[in-house]
């Protein structure tokens, strides 16, 4: 499970220049930005992903909830990174309430979290650089702000990812 940040500058992705120079892209207009949640079912090789106004507690909640029911009944266990709002009080308190004293092997939502700052252990990361750099393919069309979430949403939906890093963590009968 992670979080992506998709902006309006997002399909300015590469650049020319000359070999060994920083080059500086703009960004004209970044208030147009879209957070994504999503997670990667390893079984289905599908994504769940829903767009909030920003990365936070309250919008990390609301996202472990829809995953509740779009899996009722099931067990989850979520892999993610060490973000701030996925340690805050508010996430443990709505992870105790939800696993209500049962023991470890029962919960219902059991969380692994990823060594900070490494994208390279979440399967997630992949996808959401696949579906940007489908998006600035694209580029040529010069489609609104709108447009660019249209098609990021679009490529999520109707794409079944398969990559080595999916593998990394055995299998399961159910994962999220």
């Amino acid at each position: 499970m992670d979080e992506c940040h998709l902006m309006s500058a997002d399909l300015e992705g590469y650049v020319w220049g000359t070999r060994g120079q920083r080059v500086e892209v703009p960004i004209v207009n970044e208030r147009d930005r879209q957070t994504y949640y999503g997670a990667l079912d390893l079984l289905s090789k599908r994504v769940l992903f829903g767009a909030y106004g920003a990365g936070n507690t309250a919008n990390t909640i609301a996202y472990l909830r829809y995953l509740q029911v779009q899996f009722p009944q099931q067990r989850l266990l979520l892999l993610w990174d060490g973000a701030s709002y996925h340690r805050a009080h508010e996430i443990r308190d709505f992870l105790a309430r939800t696993n209500d004293g049962l023991p470890a092997s029962q919960w219902p939502i059991h969380c692994i979290q990823f060594a900070p700052n490494d994208p390279t252990q979440n399967p997630i990361e992949d996808v959401w650089l696949q579906a940007k750099n489908s998006v600035r393919r694209l580029a040529g069309l010069k489609p609104s702000f709108k447009g660019v979430k249209f098609l990021f949403e679009q490529f999520l939906s109707l794409e079944v990812f398969d990559f080595p890093k999916m593998h990394m963590y055995g299998s399961f009968s159910q994962i999220i």
